[in-house]
């Protein structure tokens, strides 16, 4: 029996015995509506971006776009990256605490607190996390048999108790999760690509929604607890009801058990890539798959093409599955937790055949996904 927690990196999907595919109604169903949560989130960003992805390296300006999977590591494994410019998430970071966490950070510094950081969530900080989450799934799903579940809840819920025991907090898990999103909504209005709030009552309200959160974490917190709370929490509400959906409208449910279920997890946060996009400042003059980068170039580095989340088939190269998490010593080290927490949501879910009732996409959260998603019973 495969444990979700303990189970190693997925293999290439060439190395793996494939499930069935989805007839291919659903599974283009399934990727329309997906889709849409990108249109209707960020409509002019991801027009762009889809305008430009059949070419690797797009400069727009002083923005260069990075779409295809060899380049899209490069800039993360190659290229000095200046860590704490305006307008990317170390520089968020840095701006909203005293600094020291691992975005805003560099050089053997940043390998230390990445360092750190991963032992809090290796295999045994997971074992101590996952009955945690399974409570709330044990007390959630069942209500599937009567009725209905709002997903973007329980999903919000299972963020909450996991940035929870994460960090220590014993604040309610709705309110840590609902400060968290604040903290990540403010923050993205900055460093993602387009028009951005001016004045001093934008960055006001950065800073009250980060107080708020630091007042939710344990007395005296590490900067890095606010980091690990604004992280799990947006990524697991973008994600889970992104991949319940798709799962439901692929007709998928059938394939979930035990075995399969950690593979399946991985391959639709490929598919979703729910933190799609990853900005970035370029620190000195370089090349970037043969193209010329100056010195302060903002590099838009597009998670969700790297991974060939827009392409029908599967993804033979281990590079574009790992792509949504990063690479190299930029990869998210939370990889095996978030993939962890999914396979559980699927499997809990599974005997039910969840099937969508009603979808709304969050136009104003940090990444893209549902402000509602409820699903009921279906039919098995």
């Amino acid at each position: 029996m495969t444990d979700p927690m303990t189970a190693p990196t997925p293999a290439p999907m060439s190395a793996r015995t494939p499930s069935p595919p989805p007839p291919p109604a659903a599974a283009r169903r399934a990727r329309r509506r997906d889709r849409r949560v990108y249109l209707r989130s960020h409509p002019l960003l991801f027009a762009l971006l889809a305008a430009t992805r059949r070419r690797p390296v797009v400069r727009l300006g002083r923005i260069v776009l990075v779409h295809g999977t060899e380049a899209y590591r490069e800039a993360l494994t190659k290229v000095p990256l200046d860590r704490t410019a305006p307008g990317t998430t170390g520089g968020a970071a840095a701006e909203l605490t005293d600094g020291g966490l691992l975005f805003d950070q560099d050089g053997a510094e940043h390998r230390n607190a990445r360092r750190a950081l991963a032992g809090g969530l290796d295999t045994a900080a997971q074992q101590r996390i996952r009955p945690h989450w399974q409570t709330v799934l044990s007390e959630r799903i069942p209500g599937l048999a009567a009725g209905e579940i709002e997903l973007v809840a329980l999903a919000r819920e299972l963020a909450g108790v996991t940035a929870a025991a994460l960090t220590g907090a014993q604040s309610c898990p709705h309110r840590l999760a609902h400060a968290a999103a604040e903290v990540a909504a403010h923050a993205a209005r900055d460093h993602l690509p387009g028009p951005r709030r001016r004045g001093p009552d934008a960055a006001a309200a950065t800073v009250d929604a980060a107080a708020r959160l630091a007042a939710l974490l344990p007395d005296a917190p590490d900067a890095r607890d606010a980091m690990v709370a604004v992280a799990a929490v947006n990524t697991t509400v973008a994600a889970l009801p992104r991949a319940v959906a798709w799962c439901a409208d692929a007709g998928l449910w059938p394939t979930v058990s035990e075995t399969t279920a950690p593979r399946l997890a991985a391959e639709l946060l490929r598919l979703t890539a729910p933190s799609p996009l990853l900005p970035r400042v370029a620190a000195a003059d370089t090349t970037l798959a043969g193209h010329p980068v100056r010195a302060g170039d903002r590099l838009v580095l597009v998670a969700r093409h790297a991974a060939r989340a827009h392409r029908r088939g599967p993804a033979d190269d281990p590079a574009a599955t790992q792509a949504v998490f990063g690479a190299g010593p930029h990869a998210c080290p939370g990889a095996g937790l978030a993939r962890a927490l999914l396979a559980d949501l699927l499997l809990a879910l599974a005997p039910h055949h969840p099937v969508v009732t009603r979808a709304r996409v969050d136009r104003r959260s940090a990444l893209p996904g549902y402000a509602e998603l409820t699903v009921r019973r279906g039919r098995s």
